[in-house]
Order: C-alpha cells, then structure tokens, then sequence
C-alpha cells in the first residue's frame, strides 16, 4: 500500500520548468498581439498617408479653380463694362441723331422760308 504524500514528488513539480513555459507562452501571446496591433497601425498609416495624398491633390485643385474663377469673373466683369459702354455709345448715337434731326428741319424751315420770300 502506498501512502499519501501532501508533496507531490520533485521530478513532477518543477517549479523552474513551469516558469520557463509561462514565460515563453507569455512571450508568444505578446508577440501575437504586437503583430495583430501592428497589422492595423500599418493600415491606419496607409490610410493617413494616402488622406494626406487626396487633400494635397484636393487643394492644389481648390487653388486652380479659385484662379480660373477669379478669371472667369475677371471677364464677366469687362463684359459688363464692354455692354455699358455700347450702352453709352447708343444713347450718345441717338443723342447726335436727334441733334442732326433737329438742324435738319431747322434748315429745312430756313429753306422754305427763303423760297417763299424770293421775288418771283
């Protein structure tokens, strides 16, 4: 019959080996998890890195159509001031017409009125 012994027997219980093992399964699991955490911190990277690609390109065209529109109201505005200027060309034209309207008929009344008072 054997007897119970409270201390299992020292080939059994290695307190060191058992050590060495935790360490190396918590080394592993640390390992594991860094590589998983990195896995996503290259991807947020990529993702950051191209973000920061699209703004640049992003306000590089923000800057060329705020110089196309700055010409483009460039032009609008000189048409605006080309149209007044017609504008102003019209109403001086009709302006000159109707005081050549006018010396016209003037004459013309000046005319009559010398034929009338010609002696005959």
């Amino acid at each position: 019959m054997r007897t119970f012994s409270p201390h299992p027997p020292l080939q059994h219980w290695n307190p060191f080996k058992r050590r060495r093992e935790a360490i190396a399964a918590a080394t592993c699991l640390t390992e594991a998890l860094v590589d998983h955490l990195n896995v996503g911190v290259a991807q947020a990277y990529m993702n950051q890195r191209k973000l920061d690609h699209e703004v640049k390109t992003l306000q590089v065209q923000a800057a060329q159509f705020a110089k196309q529109t700055g010409q483009w109201i460039g032009m609008v505005e000189n048409f605006n001031q080309a149209l007044k200027e017609i504008g102003d060309v019209e109403n001086w034209a009709r302006s000159i017409e109707l005081d050549m309207r006018t010396i016209a008929t003037a004459l013309e009344y000046v005319y009559k009125g010398q034929l009338q008072s010609a002696p005959s």
